[in-house]
């Protein structure tokens, strides 16, 4: 059974509860991640969720989002669920924004609630083979004309990722060239955070 690690406001595990029973009208808060998957061109990875995910079903986002197991580093789930729902082999993952937080509530009621730190993944390989249970479709796009398109209201994405860019586009408007946060500054609940090194 998939199990979510439960947070206090200070991003320390207090808990954990099955993943499949966490999300309703008063989710706790929890931690997650975001991915946003590069080609060596700057060109970012979309996704659009499964059109039956009982969360933001066929909502267009960012590359993956996910869950850590208990005692999981964050890097390593996003290893995992990019594998798992796209087919993808990566191996340079960094953070760029370690203490991302929001919350969304879908039509029906239901919240996401979470600190989710955000990380750039780069890639060069096989073209991505997505899950149909987790994703519907991809698409790769330039970063500047996506980033520019979501933040002027020109293409609807879900919640965490249009807050995402806003802030990814500070970092600069190269991607590939974003400075690497520190390890120190996720979550302490992350396993990640005493890490020498986040790669």
């Amino acid at each position: 059974m998939e199990q979510v690690v439960l947070l206090d406001d200070a991003g320390r595990a207090v808990g954990i509860e099955p993943k499949a029973t966490v999300h309703t009208t008063d989710t706790p808060l929890h931690l997650a991640f975001s991915s946003y998957v590069f080609d060596p061109h700057g060109n970012v990875l979309l996704t659009r969720r499964a059109l039956d995910k009982s969360t933001f079903p066929g909502v267009l986002t960012n590359s993956c989002c996910g869950h850590p197991a208990p005692d999981e580093p964050l890097t390593e789930a996003v290893r995992r669920r990019l594998h798992q729902e796209l087919g993808l082999d990566v191996h340079d993952i960094e953070v760029v924004l370690p203490s991302f937080r929001y919350r969304a509530v879908m039509d029906n009621g239901i919240v996401e609630n979470e600190i989710c730190p955000v990380f750039r993944v780069l890639y060069d390989g096989p073209a991505p083979v997505p899950e149909p249970s987790e994703v519907h479709d991809t698409e790769w796009v330039d970063w500047t004309e996506f980033s520019e398109d979501v933040v002027e209201g020109r293409r609807e994405v879900s919640v965490w990722c249009r807050e995402q860019v806003e802030q990814l586009r500070k970092l600069g408007p190269d991607p590939l060239r974003w400075p690497v946060a520190s390890a120190a500054d996720l979550p302490p609940a992350a396993p990640d955070r005493t890490a020498p090194e986040l790669r």
